[in-house]
């Protein structure tokens, strides 16, 4: 006992008064979970469950060592256990064979079947599923074989005959010698793309339900994949009956027993539905048979009633249906048909346009897009690409505003109602009530799904009850997301929806109760994401309705609804904001500044009201442009204590002072407040004036307060903003590990957000911070999932990684590589977002990486691949230094960024005066470098722009001049050391 406790550890293994025991539970211990699973195995292969029954089997089975259950001496423990569980061992072995054969696996039943026969010969239900498996293997000649041979054997043994269920085997073998038979199956004119999975989904429901029903909207090839699987299944008959010509729920049984040959024209009622019944059930056999009744939606009461009373007189039979709703039958298996993925419906549509004209254009990208539009609808697809007959994919694109007048036309071998889409949709909107009907000319006004809540401000009460009946239809579709349950309408129903509700003029109705359920979405959720705690299924909640509240936006900006306007504004631009879509931010944050620059909100949307305003006052002093409105609206709205973060920016961006970088005495009171969100709020701001105004070092000390204001309390964002924003500063100052410390701070904090921010930016601080402390490796790491995501919606991030590679590159030698990257980062400006400044003269963004991408060829003495981005330099500096723009974002602080464009300058002049002894152009280099630091030159991308470095060359190049300049410079104030950069300029030594 004590080497045991020893090996498995002192704590698995207790004394008691009557002995030792084990503490495991019983899940635990082989001997006990084997009976648990044999039990479980059992229990579910008897209510239908045939793969988790194989599931616990195939655990249990997994239990054993390999030993056979006797083996050991007599008085060995251990095998008088296995001796004990061998029932258990039998039970899960049995449950194992019939559950493979239960789920088709027929080949791999094969052999632990043939061996539990061979155990127990008079298990008939084994036997039986041998004889199926043997059927579908070797053949039906096979399993008769073994069946008369266990016929005479019984017979000659005991005197008796197989039981009842073997016999009818015997039967159905006996057919299957016969060829299949195919009764009213189309084999198909060209291959069906895309659902090869729905067949095998389908016969699967097949082999374990009486009644499986194929549901969808109306175009999506229900009756092909019917005909599919009708042609592959394994039931030796098939009758494949179509119902669409059927009107009345009286007259389902007489065209079916017509269909089948059992009688013309019964009657569902009375003495003649018993007859109806009769000649069907005589019609079908008893045999394994398939009935397909396709195209039910019209008469879903005559077929339930039909198929249930059939289900209940047969034994084998199996029903597939196909229509826009589930015939409610509690034997019914109900498959929703998905609609074709776009790369299967972009494969169709060449396919069938190359039909109509072998010579057919097809731009890959116009293709995708037109295809992306048809709600991956087989037959919408089918319609457009027929169009190209007398049109180019761009222009179907271009004309499917008006889809049902562009999408008909369809083959003359399709039925009527699939010649046009209209046709299709409207087969579906007669089959519904006129309060139906309404609800979907109402629910039209949801451009991407909605809530049962959102539905009942449109619908009623009875929200319920009629978002069923919808989606029993197939006219709405219904999905679990990570906000709830949603619902929503293909794009095609939609569009249909909203032209009958424009003809019946409830469109203005329809708008008014939307925009009142946006406004008191907003309501509700406004403040939602500057919470601290917020769960990530909350925020999912608000993510999901962005397409909703943007329509309600843009409704409210046409009809001048500043309620909406707010509501719409406040929840997008605070989500935007926090998940870092800047660029969406900035696009509607001046028109909802102007909108609202004169709203005065009713008490009930003054907080709505609120965090709009400070959502575009932020939004214009971080990224511009510059706009008044949203500061002075704020200003005129009822005061509130700053007991969250929206309402201490208020507090805060009311303070900030008129005029830009002027004095700011009332905001400076605001940092020593008590209030730990307000003074941290207000610290913030003063880092990004202080270096505006170009005290880099108090800019650094302000951000530090601000991070201990909110360390204080809960606010992740905020905590995770200020640690970006103190890496971003502590680059600049060269202190790496400090750089270091903030990023991964910051990453670690925004792990934990929702929703949580981009990390593009993140991840490429990461590479800058290690090149600066030289970590060349480390950065390269962080490089590949930086420039993995989407730079297409960061401003400047493309150019910024590929001059960080460019970095890499250099500093592992591979000059000729690094100085093409830099040379291929200047030119991604030309494609990277645009500005949302629109300048008269040159753009400011991009001058840190033109003069890098100059300095980087001059450190290497290949200034002659890059002569035109000089001048193009040397001109762009001169009207930027002259026009200092009126209202700069935060993220621009003008005079460090010109800067580098003096550095860059200055390299070419030194690089000159090196090469050719010109001791003007080198004195005008080492002074224009000395000009570069005072100004605070940009010094985040190393080690091309190390201060070390330039001041390096400076000195080697004209140490005098280079410290005369520096004690000139000293004096100087910024607007001084404008004009001071503008006389340098003039001064260089023509070329």
């Amino acid at each position: 006992m004590s080497r045991a406790r020893a090996q498995l550890g002192s704590d698995l293994i207790e004394s008691t008064p009557n002995g030792y025991r084990l503490t495991l539970g019983e899940d635990r211990v082989d001997a006990a979970a084997v009976l648990a699973l044999s039990s479980s195995a059992v229990r579910l292969a008897g209510a239908g469950d045939h793969a988790g029954a194989l599931a616990c089997a195939e655990e249990g089975l997994a239990l054993w060592d390999g030993a056979d259950d006797d083996d050991g001496p007599l008085d060995d423990p251990v095998a008088a256990l296995r001796t004990a569980r061998r029932s258990a061992r039998c039970s899960l072995a049995r449950v194992r064979a019939l559950s493979l054969g239960r789920l088709g696996r027929r080949a791999e039943a094969l052999e632990p079947l043939t061996e539990l026969v061979r155990d127990r010969p008079r298990d008939e239900e084994v036997l039986a599923e041998l004889l199926r498996c043997e059927a579908a293997t070797a053949g039906p000649s096979a399993a008769l074989a073994r069946y008369e041979l266990y016929r005479r054997e019984l017979r000659d043994e005991l005197g008796t005959d197989p039981g009842h269920e073997l016999q009818s085997l015997h039967r159905e073998l006996l057919e299957e010698k016969s060829p299949p038979v195919r009764h009213g199956v189309r084999h198909e004119p060209n291959p069906l793309l895309g659902r090869d999975g729905d067949i095998a989904a389908v016969a699967k429901l097949l082999r374990t339900s009486r009644v499986t029903s194929i549901v969808g909207a109306g175009g999506l090839g229900k009756t092909r994949l019917a005909h599919a699987v009708s042609r592959e299944t394994g039931h030796r008959v098939v009758h494949f009956v179509p119902l669409a010509g059927v009107r009345a729920d009286a007259d389902v049984a007489g065209e079916v027993a017509s269909a089948l040959g059992a009688g013309d024209a019964w009657s569902i009622s009375g003495r003649g539905s018993a007859e109806a019944l009769a000649g069907i059930v005589q019609a079908l056999g008893a045999g394994s048979v398939l009935l397909v009744l396709d195209n039910c939606e019209q008469v879903v009461g005559g077929v339930a009633d039909l198929v249930q009373s059939l289900v209940s007189m047969t034994r084998n039979l199996r029903v597939l249906t196909t229509g826009r709703a589930p015939l409610g039958l509690s034997s019914e298996a109900v498959y929703p048909l998905p609609e074709l993925s776009l790369a299967t419906a972009v494969e169709l549509f060449e396919q069938r346009a190359r039909a109509v004209r072998p010579d057919v254009e097809l731009p890959g990208e116009d293709v995708t897009g037109l295809c992306g539009h048809l709600d991956g609808l087989p037959l919408a697809v089918e319609l457009a690409a027929a169009r190209v007959r007398v049109m180019s994919v761009a222009e179907i694109s271009r004309r499917l505003a008006d889809r049902f007048t562009v999408l008909r036309g369809g083959p003359r071998d399709a039925p009527e109602r699939h010649h046009t889409l209209h046709a299709v949709v409207d087969w579906s909107w007669n089959l519904l009530s006129p309060g139906e009907q309404a609800a979907m000319r109402a629910l039209a006004v949801f451009p991407d799904g909605f809530t049962a809540d959102a539905a009942r401000r449109l619908v009623g009460d009875d929200v319920f009850d009629v978002l069923e009946r919808l989606v029993d239809q197939s006219l709405l579709k219904v999905g679990e997301t990570p906000s709830g349950t949603r619902f929503r309408m293909l794009e095609t129903v939609r569009e249909f929806s909203a032209a009958k509700r424009d003809a019946a003029g409830e469109s203005e109705r329809s708008v008014v109760g939307f925009l009142g359920w946006a406004r008191d979405f907003a309501v509700a959720h406004h403040e939602l994401v500057f919470e601290s705690g917020v769960t990530a299924a909350a925020v999912e909640r608000v993510k999901a309705e962005q397409d909703n509240l943007l329509q309600a936006l843009r409704y409210g900006f046409d009809r001048d609804d500043r309620s909406t306007v707010a509501a719409g504004f406040a929840v997008l631009g605070g989500l935007w904001f926090v998940g870092s879509s800047f660029t969406r931010l900035a696009e509607l944050s001046a028109r909802a500044a102007s909108a609202l620059a004169h709203h005065r909100p009713e008490p009930g949307l003054v907080e709505v009201t609120r965090t709009a305003l400070t959502v575009c006052a932020t939004s214009a002093f971080m990224q511009g442009p510059y706009e008044p409105h949203s500061v002075a609206a704020l200003r005129r709205l009822p005061p509130a204590p700053p007991t969250n973060v929206i309402r201490a920016v208020t507090i805060a961006i009311a303070a900030l002072p008129d005029a830009p970088w002027s004095s700011r005495p009332e905001l400076d009171r605001l940092c020593d407040r008590d209030e730990p969100l307000l003074a941290g709020v207000a610290n913030l701001l003063v880092s990004y004036l202080r270096e505006h105004a170009g005290d880099v070092r108090g800019s650094l000390e302000s951000a530090a307060r601000s991070l201990r204001a909110f360390e204080a309390g809960s606010q992740l964002w905020m905590r995770c903003s200020l640690h970006s924003r103190l890496a971003e500063l502590c680059v600049q100052f060269e202190r790496g590990d400090e750089a270091l410390d903030h990023v991964k701070e910051g990453m670690r904090l925004a792990e934990r957000l929702s929703p949580r921010p981009s990390t593009d930016n993140a991840m490429l601080a990461m590479v800058l911070a290690n090149l600066a402390c030289g970590d060349i490796d480390e950065a390269e790491r962080w490089l590949e999932p930086a420039a993995s995501g989407d730079a297409g919606d960061d401003f400047g991030l493309l150019p910024a990684i590929l001059g960080a590679r460019a970095e890499i590159l250099l500093a592992r030698g591979k000059i000729e590589e690094g100085l093409r990257l830099w040379r291929n980062a200047t030119e991604s400006w030309e494609d990277s977002v645009g500005a949302v400044y629109h300048l008269s003269g040159p753009e400011p963004w991009s001058m840190e990486t033109r003069a890098a991408a100059v300095v980087a060829h001059a450190r290497h003495g290949r200034l002659d691949l890059v002569e035109g981005l000089v001048t193009d330099l040397a001109a762009r500096l001169t009207p930027l230094l002259s026009h200092p723009m009126l209202h700069p974002p935060s993220y621009l602080v003008e005079l460090p960024t010109y800067a580098t464009g003096l550095l860059a300058l200055g390299m070419v002049d030194i690089d000159r005066g090196t090469r050719t002894g010109d001791e003007a152009a080198a004195r005008s280099g080492a002074r224009l470098v000395a000009l570069a630091e005072r100004c605070g030159y940009l010094r985040r991308i190393h080690p091309t722009m190390a201060s070390a470095r330039a001041r390096a060359a400076a000195q080697n190049a004209d140490e005098r001049a280079y410290a005369d300049a520096k004690s000139e410079y000293a004096r100087l104030g910024q607007d001084e050391l404008r004009v001071a950069a503008l006389t340098a300029l003039r001064e260089r030594p023509a070329r």
